[in-house]
């Protein structure tokens, strides 16, 4: 066994284990041992029931009175157990654990944790944790405590999977699988940091909160180090190609291009415009982020910077993360460049129309297809670049010899943040909207409103304006009892509107339907569309007033901050109605009433909510934070620094080879073999 052994492997999981397994994307004997803890149950205070209190969270030894199970009247079943630890009897109950009577009989001696409870005169326990004491010697556990009395890891499950499984096996892995393990990490770096084992052993079996912190300092470094040192080491890399040639910007033709579009360029656009400019006439490739909120420009940025490389007779690709988006952008250039000669492509999943003759080429992610024609391609264009990892963004710039590469994102992403993940790339920001753009009006709507509201939408619609729905999910789930579903508010509005055309627009349709539905609204065919967020990029309905975006809760500020950006489009005043019941949220969601600059938004998500909720900040591939945190703004200069410090000092990595190998496997696109 060795650290890449497949979990079905190994005695004790299985097949049958492992499949479950691979649902919370655990494979091998490494992905189990990075599992870490999310949260910790302190039930290191041993006492007694007599001096136990209520809503303490305690650890008791003592004997099993009686255990059966009870069946209620709707078939459930219900365990329950009589413990005496020798000053007081206390119930335990367990719910769906018939098993346990196998488990646990008459007289066997338990250490049991849990909380506190009382039902009027009675202590009891729910759900305890339990563990076999030595019947030969009364006060000792039998085996190593995992489970109680201790500071108890609590982990990320699954369906079949649960904490106490996962925290018995990955014990049992540990001893054989920590010497096989190597800490990449130079001692010039490591400092006074524990080393890799130890950080791994203390995670998931800390003998105190000192151990957790020294742990999550050490694991997060990682994380962090690595994702920097990929990004970092892509830019260096990059920097030593010589472009094929320096492009000329002619000046005429470009002044003639701008003049004659239908809109005046912003000073953010012009200035975010130059730097690219200047990019391209540089002697290596450019390498560029454009940041810009939704409705800023960026296309028409991408459209100039394409432009200049048709007149120097290079071709461009331009990738988006769906068919909508690459479909509105292809109507988009079109519109803007086929005057000038340009000719224009379209290469998605459903549609492929003569891309390989093409001047430039718009597609999905089928550009990364071998099948496409990569001749001659000189700019390359990544829009919603958060939808794309290192490694992707690696890969589709290997498809042409050296190109020019510039990236688009509408996500407001923190500038530390964006440091860390896009490190590789030089940022611009397009911080300035089109003028005459109306400032959408938000409101949280109390369900008390609710039909209010719908007799304000159905004035609005009367007076021949449109209007998106959006809901969290496709489909009702059962986990998520209380989240709208997409379908089932689809259904519910045919009745509250049934004089009005509603479409519906989800990410399971097929291309064509999607098309179908889109352009239906686009026309003005429909009236209301119920959509989930994949309406979130790439619809431009300049007649759609009104967004309504039903447990607005669950998602993120920047993310509700996008969505309302598909309104307000046209000169008509726009309104955006968040509806939720979570009354807990109102107060993060009320910022959303006043404040419409998404950067600050998303800054506002990464203090309220941590940075796993950061829209569009999980990358592709293995770059994934488990343990550290985008607003860990002291870790994240540390790791940059060590990182920018070891590629000075050697850019190849080649007097590291531990560093080699962990980057080659995190990234293969960046550190090939």
């Amino acid at each position: 066994m060795n650290v890449r052994t497949f979990l079905s492997e190994i005695s004790g999981i299985g097949y049958s284990s492992a499949k479950k397994l691979e649902r919370i994307n655990l494979f091998t004997v490494m992905d189990l041992i990075n599992h870490y803890p999310f949260r910790y149950d302190d039930f290191s205070n041993t006492v007694s029931t007599m001096d136990a209190k209520v809503g303490e969270k305690v650890t008791l030894q003592g004997e099993i009175w009686s255990i059966s199970n009870i069946f209620t009247r709707s078939r459930k079943i219900i365990t329950k157990a009589i413990f005496n630890d020798g000053t007081s009897p206390i119930e335990l109950t367990w719910f769906n654990s018939s098993w346990l009577t196998k488990q646990i009989a008459v007289g066997d001696r338990l250490q049991i944790s849990g909380k506190i409870t009382k039902y009027g005169r009675k202590f009891s326990i729910l759900m305890p944790q339990w563990e076999k004491l030595d019947s030969h010697q009364p006060s000792v556990v039998s085996h190593q405590t995992l489970h109680t009395g201790r500071l108890v890891p609590v982990y990320p499950e699954t369906y079949g999977i649960n904490s106490k499984w996962l925290r018995t096996r990955i014990a049992k892995l540990m001893p054989n699988i920590l010497s096989e393990i190597k800490d990449p990490l130079p001692d010039e770096i490591r400092e006074n940091m524990i080393t890799l084992q130890a950080a791994l052993s203390q995670i998931h079996f800390p003998k105190d909160y000192q151990e957790i912190e020294q742990a999550r300092q050490r694991l997060g470094f990682d994380e962090l180090f690595f994702i920097q040192l990929a990004t970092l080491k892509v830019r260096a890399d990059w920097s030593k190609k010589m472009s094929v040639k320096k492009l000329k910007v002619k000046s005429e033709k470009l002044k003639v291009f701008v003049k004659t579009l239908p809109f005046k360029l912003t000073k953010a656009q012009l200035r975010v415009t130059d730097e690219i400019l200047d990019d391209l006439q540089k002697g290596i490739p450019m390498n560029r982020l454009v940041q810009g909120e939704v409705g800023s420009g960026k296309t028409v940025v991408a459209a100039i910077a394409m432009y200049i490389a048709y007149l120097n007779g290079f071709r461009s690709l331009y990738m988006a993360p769906t068919e909508i988006l690459a479909f509105q952008h292809f109507d988009t250039v079109k519109k803007f460049l086929e005057p000038y000669g340009t000719s224009v492509g379209i290469y998605t999943g459903s549609r492929k129309k003569v891309a390989d003759k093409s001047d430039i080429v718009i597609g999905t992610h089928a550009l990364l297809s071998n099948k496409l024609s990569t001749e001659n391609v000189g700019l390359i264009i990544v829009d919603e670049q958060q939808r794309f990892g290192v490694e992707q963004r690696t890969l589709l710039r290997s498809k042409a010899k050296i190109p020019h590469f510039l990236t688009m994102t509408a996500t407001p992403i923190p500038r530390t943040v964006a440091l860390t993940i896009y490190g590789d790339l030089d940022l611009s920001i397009i911080d300035e909207l089109p003028k005459g753009r109306p400032k959408i009006s938000t409101h949280i709507v109390p369900e008390n409103k609710r039909k209010d509201s719908y007799n304000f939408i159905n004035t609005h619609v009367l007076n021949g304006e449109q209007v998106y729905v959006i809901t969290p999910l496709i489909e009702e789930s059962e986990t998520l009892i209380s989240a709208k579903a997409a379908k089932v508010e689809f259904e519910k509005l045919m009745k509250v509107f049934p004089d009005l055309k509603l479409g519906l627009l989800h990410g399971r349709l097929r291309s064509k339907e999607k098309e179908n539905v889109i352009n239906a609204f686009r026309k003005g065919s429909i009236d209301i569309m119920v959509s989930t967020s994949v309406v979130e990029v790439g619809m431009d309905i300049p007649n759609a007033t009104i967004m309504v975006i039903e447990g607005a809760e669950r998602f993120g500020l920047a993310q509700l901050h996008q969505l309302r950006g598909r309104i307000g489009r046209g000169i008509k005043e726009s309104f955006c109605l968040l509806y939720t019941s979570d009354i807990k949220s109102k107060n993060r969601l009320k910022h959303l009433e006043t404040t419409y600059d998404g950067l600050k938004l998303a800054e506002l998500d990464l203090k309220i909510r941590g940075s796993g909720e950061i829209f569009g900040i999980r990358q592709s591939g293995r770059f994934e934070l488990k343990i550290a945190s985008f607003s860990d703004l002291t870790l994240i200069e540390k790791t940059r620094s060590a990182t920018q410090k070891l590629l000075s000092k050697n850019p190849s990595l080649d007097k590291y080879p531990p560093l080699q190998a962990q980057l080659r496997n995190l990234a293969p696109n960046v550190m090939p073999d």
